[in-house]
């Protein structure tokens, strides 16, 4: 569907995930329910006429869906084996979720716990969970999780066979079935939020996952008020949202974090992220998401331009992470204070021995390498460099900075 092609572009994408989730626990068929959901956007676009618009459109949307999905059915000619219950006489997209309304409070929480089920791999549940209820396309989500789209594609429609093979039942689980599923559920809670954090400028379609981000880490807190890497990933998630009012300079270019001003960052989420980081230190310390969250508040401790950025810090807290999660990005972070603390020189040659290739889509890495390259007089390279990451398409506020940076080379 074309970003633009309707006014009401808005509704299907909030309506979605949970139109795609109640089709699917009707008739247990990702696929059907994807392609039934997709079917009924295309005909909204033909049939509503702007400004007008059905009362309820979510409404709308999942009835022409659901006789769509029937109409597929028969075509399979497979619908006496599913035999699916005869659409009721006002369908609502709650139907299959609202006995557990009371359970876990918010709608795409309970979807994310449903869809984080251990009939499938970890390696697929969130990738699985953030293309179904989050919305994000496979080039995104293999970007987030370094591998070749070819890969997540494979992965997804494995992860979705296995669903319908085991008949996994999409309903809400338990608490005691939660911590099976929590660690998938973070996962995909930080590649959402990662999406929204990405575009400094807040207008891109995934903008929204910021605020939605902020209340979801928070309600999981709540509900699970011992568990170190929840009350970490809140932390984190206030902390960074407290800090987006600097984040932009005057023109729309994204403002890098050692550049931006303290006294901009909003304080009360600053304080709660605090709160949040305190008791989950006193749970696991050493727990990588606890770490994470604590570098997070080591820039946050921060209150104004004339106090040093906090490199030394930050440095031995990566160094932490990276003895309980030795993984690239962590690296590539780390890579960005080793050149404030060690030299340039050193970070460069550490980023070199990265795996570039599985780098190739991700932005950050072509960005970090190129500035390493230019501050250590390699002029072309890093020209190169920025090129390679504006090639890949940017939030305005990222392209307009990089484009700064590559004018600041003089070529």
């Amino acid at each position: 569907m074309p970003v633009n092609a309707s006014p009401f572009d808005q509704v299907f994408r909030e309506s979605g995930a949970r139109i795609v989730a109640a089709l699917t626990a009707r008739y247990r068929d990702l696929d059907l329910a994807e392609e039934a959901f997709s079917e009924a956007c295309t005909r909204a676009i033909e049939a509503w006429p702007s400004p007008s618009a059905p009362s309820d459109p979510a409404a709308w949307l999942y009835r022409v869906a659901d006789r769509h999905a029937l109409d597929l059915l028969r075509q399979r000619r497979v619908r006496a084996q599913l035999a699916p219950e005869p659409p009721p006489p006002t369908p609502t997209i709650e139907d299959a979720l609202a006995d557990d309304a009371n359970l876990i409070p918010d709608e795409r929480l309970r979807l994310i716990f449903i869809c984080c089920h251990p009939a499938v791999t970890p390696d697929a549940r969130a990738a699985l969970t953030l293309r179904l209820v989050c919305g994000l396309s496979v080039p995104e989500i293999a970007r987030a999780f370094l591998v070749a789209e070819t890969t997540m594609a494979q992965r997804l429609v494995r992860a979705k066979r296995k669903i319908a093979e085991a008949g996994v039942p999409f309903q809400v689980p338990g608490p005691e079935a939660w911590p099976e599923r929590l660690n998938s559920v973070l996962s995909t809670l930080e590649v959402a939020y990662a999406k929204a954090h990405e575009d400094a400028a807040g207008a891109g379609p995934h903008a929204g996952y910021a605020a939605e981000m902020l209340g979801l880490t928070r309600i999981l807190a709540e509900l699970l008020p011992h568990e170190p890497d929840v009350i970490a990933l809140a932390a984190l998630v206030n902390f960074a949202e407290a800090r987006r009012p600097a984040r932009l300079d005057a023109h729309g270019a994204m403002v890098p974090l050692s550049e931006q001003d303290p006294m901009l960052w909003q304080r009360l989420l600053i304080e709660d992220g605090e709160r949040y980081l305190a008791r989950a230190t006193s749970l696991g310390s050493q727990r990588p998401r606890v770490l994470q969250a604590a570098i997070h508040g080591a820039w946050c401790a921060r209150r104004s331009l004339a106090e040093p950025p906090p490199w030394p810090e930050v440095l031995q807290l990566y160094d932490a992470l990276l003895s309980v999660r030795d993984d690239p990005i962590v690296r590539l972070n780390r890579a960005v204070v080793l050149a404030e603390v060690a030299g340039v020189a050193t970070a460069l040659a550490e980023v070199e021995t990265l795996d570039g290739a599985a780098f190739a889509k991700f932005p950050p890495y072509h960005a970090v390498r190129a500035d390493l390259l230019g501050r250590n007089g390699q002029k072309e390279a890093a020209c190169e460099a920025y090129a390679a990451a504006l090639a890949l398409g940017l939030p305005s506020a990222e392209q307009l900075w990089m484009e700064q940076r590559l004018a600041s080379l003089g070529k």
